[in-house]
């Protein structure tokens, strides 16, 4: 690099030039970019409990400027999300800006009124005040009232299906048609009786199960024999306990909480699981017997040969984070 150095003597100026050498050498201690010698090493107990902090029971930011809140409208029966964590720092009428994308509703419409966990009113809240002027918490509600008649929202538009007009075709507009299922089924029952469109399936895949398993397609073969024994599976449920941790069908890991037989399902005997996450069908009732309690979707009823009992922790999502420069 040539710098230029301005000398001046007696009367006359004159230029001088001299040349520096200048070397940046960028410290990258502590960072990703050094080279890693030896094990890694475990994460210090602050540096957890910071990610804890920062992700919360959801795993998304919850800083200290952010607050979590639940949303009701006045014409929708359900909005499309039950919550939306939003900046304190927020003017009121960004925040209905934000909402007027999720439900319908335009700002210059809609009235914002907060409400407690028990949906008691707190504040009406005004346009150019901020949102943390009126000291939300978590577990508080944003209750919009649409002054708008003629909203989107109004009259249901926005979930009840039955006001969307439907195609409709006459049966002799039908009738007239070549290329419909209807006559695809009336040909393939005169050339045999006893087809049906699951026996068709079948067919396709044993004469090409390589194509069938190429389309996912599973070959139906015969339906299962309709259980008749009150104690079909017994011995398999035997093995089981209640509060043993397991792990089932499809890699759902969960937690044992009922072992028995029950009116409402198929004879023989069943296990009752809480699963670790929502991918259950139920919340430990069937044809509204409860038979044990956990959240919607968490819960779920199975044969004794598709659930493992043994050492089956919950997954933890952040296990592969072990180096203290992660979060």
């Amino acid at each position: 690099r040539q710098i230029s150095t301005p000398q001046f003597p007696h009367g006359r100026a004159k230029k001088r030039t001299r040349t520096v050498t200048m070397t940046f050498a960028p410290n990258l201690s502590g960072t990703s970019q050094t080279a890693s010698s030896g094990p890694k090493k475990p994460m210090p107990a602050e540096m957890l409990a910071t990610r804890e902090y920062v992700l919360g029971q959801d795993g998304t930011n919850r800083a200290e400027s952010t607050v979590l809140l639940h949303v009701s409208h006045s014409n929708l029966k359900k909005t499309f999300f039950q919550e939306i964590r939003l900046d304190m720092h927020m003017t009121v009428e960004r925040v209905k800006h934000k909402l007027e994308f999720h439900v319908g509703t335009s700002a210059v419409s809609n009235q914002l009124y907060l409400l407690d966990e028990n949906k008691k009113m707190l504040a009406e809240m005004e346009d150019h005040r901020m949102l943390g002027y009126y000291s939300p918490y978590d577990g508080c509600t944003l209750h919009i009232v649409d002054l708008d008649p003629h909203s989107m929202s109004a009259g249901g538009w926005l979930e009840d299906t039955s006001l969307v007009k439907k195609y409709e075709i006459s049966e002799e507009a039908y009738a007239q048609r070549e290329n419909t299922y209807r006559n695809f089924k009336a040909k393939k029952l005169a050339e045999d009786p006893n087809w049906s469109y699951q026996k068709d399936l079948a067919d396709r895949a044993a004469a090409n199960p390589e194509a069938a398993a190429r389309a996912g397609m599973q070959s139906m073969g015969a339906a299962k024999p309709k259980v008749e024994d009150d104690d079909h599976m017994a011995e398999e449920a035997s093995k089981i306990k209640v509060g043993e941790r397991c792990e089932c069908a499809g890699g759902r890991r969960g937690a044992i909480m009922w072992v028995g037989q029950a009116e409402e399902l198929p004879k023989g005997w069943w296990v009752g699981v809480r699963y670790d996450e929502p991918v259950g069908k139920n919340d430990g009732s069937v044809k509204g017997a409860r038979y044990f309690e956990c959240e919607e979707n968490y819960g779920g009823f199975l044969r004794p040969d598709l659930v493992t009992v043994g050492d089956f922790p919950e997954d933890d999502p952040f296990a592969d984070l072990d180096e203290e420069n992660e979060i």
